[in-house]
């Protein structure tokens, strides 16, 4: 817990402080720490076991990323609405079904971000609303190829190398749930 803390910065989505903390060695330490409410990610799986991957343009990546649809947790919301809602923003389906793979810190030693990975399956068409900032076109990929090029290194998001990886392994070994 920190011991000391002095806000720096607050954003619409990060809060970066510096904190004097001591550390469970005794030593103190002052830390940059941006808190982030944290985010749900989806890995939608349809009935030909084609995943949705947003080629998505991200200027913090210089570029063009293939991503899973995701978004950020608002107003203290379950993650659990957080990805429903993103794949329909997004992706234009809903799903009848939805498993949690999991959920993991994105970048632990300066982000408090966590997470969540979703499996959703049983699909349907839903209107999509994208937001007026994302810039991204929407594909269809078998979900053996998409495991197969994050596991090459072709796929550089954390959160979809992540969750193409859990969602194949849970799906490979019967399914979750």
């Amino acid at each position: 817990m920190a011991d000391n803390i002095r806000n720096v910065f607050k954003g619409r989505v990060l809060t970066l402080n510096l904190e004097q903390v001591e550390l469970p060695n005794g030593r103190v330490a002052e830390l940059e720490i941006a808190h982030h409410p944290g985010g749900a990610a989806v890995v939608a799986v349809d009935d030909q076991e084609r995943v949705c991957l947003l080629r998505q343009f991200r200027h913090a990546a210089g570029g063009w990323l293939e991503e899973l649809p995701a978004g950020k947790l608002d107003g203290g919301e379950p993650p659990i609405e957080c990805a429903v809602r993103e794949l329909a923003e997004e992706a234009g389906v809903g799903a009848r079904r939805w498993d949690k793979l999991g959920q993991f810190f994105s970048s632990p030693g300066v982000l408090t971000e966590v997470i969540h990975i979703f499996l959703a399956r049983e699909l349907t068409p839903v209107q999509s609303a994208p937001e007026d900032h994302e810039v991204f076109e929407v594909q269809w990929v078998p979900l053996r190829e998409a495991a197969a090029r994050a596991a090459r290194g072709e796929i550089h998001d954390g959160k979809s190398l992540v969750g193409l990886c859990w969602a194949a392994a849970a799906l490979q070994a019967g399914g979750p749930g």
